[in-house]
């Protein structure tokens, strides 16, 4: 079929509401007629390069070629006039766009809210993205060292999710052998991680095991196995065969495979963290086993009273006596911040000093107690005074029946371990009032290990007394038994008689009967330790835990969770305890010099 000719004039663009009646009169007019009737239409023309197929065909010799033609391309007209202006809305005309003025802003409404809508969408986006990051749980990688430090640790997360790799199950496997504390932990570890895999038989162990199946419900996360090799991008130069660099990278894996979460390595030591954090990972320490994130906020177990307090008592003060001691019953703000058996002074020049122990609470009432004044050389403990506010405030404790334990802390040369033997030995030969001294101590030592002892388990034990037979000299010298008629009688050998070494290893499974018992170094004992010590304590046993916190020589303890800060925290404001911190020495001016030096 013979293609029709090319135009020789420039179309019109119709409006979609005229072109349905141009359609129909050029079916019935001839090509000339349609040609005048485009002439007569009054839209404006647009210049844009569209075939007039109508007016082609108009020119075209045949007319049922012209038909035709027209029919097939009549339709073109329309689609062209709707790319080229697709910003004006199919119900408007365009005469009345740019005839009309008013009705302007009506033509660029939809590219005005085009913008507003495409903004709005990514504000609502970014919300939905930070709340997930402020609410999700986290995931924490637990190394070997934390479930080893508190078997424990598993059920210590709260809400969050724990995840092993298979590293870490291995180094249990490898440490759960003996008798050492560290051997008992891997064991309880394991147990616990079996009841868990056991009570949920038919949960996969890739997609976890929920924590509180065991009955610990404060657990509410999930336990995650590792079941499949991660790749990692860790550098070259770390070792892929030690096992503290698998563990970094599972967690840079899970971090990648896992962005929408943040994944933690907990571990407690300190070089793997700082690795860690080389490159680019999250790591903490173990926290929960500490009692106190600053020793500094440890109970001291005195409170200095302000230079107003008298004033402020006014008609409120009442005071009395009772079997020789002084009551008064305070008021105010400065009861708040009491404790029951807390220490309170009052210390102001031209004034009488006040040293009392706070004995009842009720309220914004308190109920204060005179103390015994163990400075003066009339009172003294199997020949040993008080030479300072803090000794007396710890000889008030030791020699008081009505509390089962005392806690002693303090630097070097501050008199813990003579005060409780002098207030053993006064309790125990004097007034009868316990059987014999049990004394003990954390066999840890500064430097390496001398071997094996020989001897009994008391020789076996002597070398770590060396503290026990220092002070045992001076009590039984002529300086410190002139104060008393039964100390210039008694014998060293007696003295010993009633003083029984033990060693920690075989304290489990015992009852101490109206025993006083003295644990050295417990700054060196971690709480679990510590409390199978303390319950070991029957009817009428008490008991001393003493310690030098700046001198821990346990590895993974530290001022915050040693057993000492644990059990200081725990017993203070309880009725039957007390603690003390002492703050001077009083060895030597060469062992206070270098306290504070070195």
């Amino acid at each position: 079929m013979p293609l029709p000719p090319a135009p020789t004039a420039r179309g019109t663009i119709l409006s979609p509401s005229d072109y349905p009646k141009a359609v129909a009169k050029g079916r019935r007019k001839t090509g000339a007629q349609a040609d005048s009737g485009a002439s007569d239409n009054p839209i404006p023309p647009i210049p844009v390069e569209v075939t007039d197929a109508v007016t082609a065909t108009a020119s075209a010799p045949t007319a049922p070629a012209s038909k035709a033609t027209r029919t097939r391309k009549a339709p073109s007209i329309p689609q062209a006039a709707a790319v080229q202006t697709p910003l004006l809305p199919p119900e408007t005309p365009p005469v009345a766009a740019a005839a009309a003025p008013t009705e302007t802003p009506a033509v660029p409404a939809p590219a005005t809210a085009h913008p507003d809508t495409t903004t709005a969408p990514r504000r609502k986006s970014n919300r939905r993205k930070a709340t997930p990051a402020s609410t999700a749980t986290r995931l924490f990688v637990l190394d070997t060292n934390v479930l080893l430090h508190d078997p424990t640790s598993l059920f210590r997360f709260e809400e969050h999710d724990i995840y092993l790799p298979l590293v870490v199950l291995e180094e249990l496997d490898s440490h759960k052998k003996g008798a050492t504390e560290v051997a008992r932990n891997g064991r309880q570890v394991s147990r616990s991680l079996d009841a868990l895999v056991s009570l949920n038989t038919a949960t996969d162990l890739s997609d976890g095991l929920p924590l509180d199946a065991s009955g610990q419900k404060q657990a509410r996360g999930k336990l995650i196995f590792q079941t499949t090799l991660l790749d990692n991008e860790l550098p070259l130069t770390l070792p892929q065969g030690k096992a503290d660099n698998q563990i970094l990278g599972v967690v840079q894996s899970l971090s990648r495979s896992h962005p929408e979460r943040e994944v933690v390595l907990v571990s407690k030591d300190i070089n793997m963290r700082v690795k860690a954090r080389a490159l680019g990972l999250a790591a903490e320490d173990y926290q929960n086993d500490k009692a106190l994130d600053d020793d500094e906020l440890l109970y001291s177990g005195a409170l200095a009273l302000p230079d107003n307090f008298w004033q402020k008592q006014n008609k409120k003060l009442e005071s009395w006596q009772s079997q020789g001691d002084t009551f008064y019953r305070v008021s105010g703000q400065a009861v708040q911040s009491m404790l029951i058996n807390q220490f309170v002074y009052f210390e102001t020049p031209g004034e009488t000093g006040l040293y009392a122990i706070v004995q009842e609470l009720q309220g914004d009432t308190a109920v204060l107690k005179t103390l015994r004044d163990y400075t003066s050389s009339k009172k003294t403990v199997w020949g040993v005074s008080a030479r300072n506010r803090e000794q007396n405030f710890a000889l008030n404790l030791l020699m008081d029946p009505s509390i089962d334990i005392v806690t002693l802390a303090g630097t070097a040369g501050t008199g813990k371990t003579l005060m409780a033997l002098a207030a053993g030995l006064a309790q125990v030969l004097d007034e009868r009032r316990y059987s014999e001294i049990i004394m003990t101590r954390a066999t840890v030592s500064v430097g390496e290990d001398i071997g094996f002892l020989p001897g009994t388990e008391e020789e076996k034990m002597g070398p770590w007394m060396g503290a026990l037979d220092d002070n045992l000299e001076f009590l039984g010298s002529g300086a410190a038994t002139a104060g008393g008629d039964w100390g210039r009688s008694v014998t060293n050998e007696l003295v010993r008689s009633r003083i029984k070494i033990k060693s920690m290893n075989f304290m489990r499974g015992r009852t101490f009967l109206n025993k006083y018992l003295i644990i050295d170094e417990a700054q060196n004992l971690t709480p679990k330790q510590l409390k199978t010590l303390i319950t070991r304590a029957g009817p009428g046993t008490k008991i001393i835990c003493m310690g030098n916190l700046a001198q821990i020589d346990t590895p993974y303890l530290t001022e915050g969770s040693s057993g000492l800060t644990y059990v200081v925290d725990r017993f203070k404001g309880w009725r039957h305890s007390g603690h003390i911190t002492l703050a001077r020495g009083e060895r030597s001016r060469l062992a206070d010099f270098a306290s504070e030096a070195l």
